[in-house]
């Protein structure tokens, strides 16, 4: 069973920067992908950011610039850097990982999802 645990959401105000954690546990044999979604009420979810095993990354275009994503491979874990935040980056914040690991029978991948952690920026 593989779990993504999130921290470092809250309450910021706009220009200030909050920074968010993720870290995947598990008989985990390998992460491909790791990224970071927002939804914010009545929206889609959409992709934030999201940085490969090699460390390739992608950023949603209203980010860029502002967002920094960056892993550790050794311990599975995921960062979200947000700086100069504003009030239309308020969402529930999700960490996504594509996994690789043992089920009990075999190791196989597979698409998880954190709790989600809420960043609200007040104007």
């Amino acid at each position: 069973q593989v779990q993504l645990v999130e921290s470092g959401g809250g309450l910021v105000q706009a220009g200030g920067s909050l920074r968010l954690s993720c870290a995947a546990s598990g008989t985990i044999l390998s992460i491909n992908v790791m990224g970071w979604y927002r939804q914010a009420p009545g929206k889609q979810r959409e992709l934030v950011a999201a940085i490969t095993s090699s460390g390739s990354t992608n950023y949603a275009d209203s980010v860029k610039g502002r967002f920094a994503i960056s892993r550790d491979n050794a311990k599975n874990t995921v960062r979200l850097q947000m700086n100069s935040l504003k009030p239309e980056d308020t969402a529930v914040y999700y960490c996504n990982a594509d996994v690789r690991a043992y089920d009990g029978n075999y190791f196989r991948s597979k698409d998880y999802w954190g709790q989600g952690t809420q960043v609200t920026v007040s104007s």
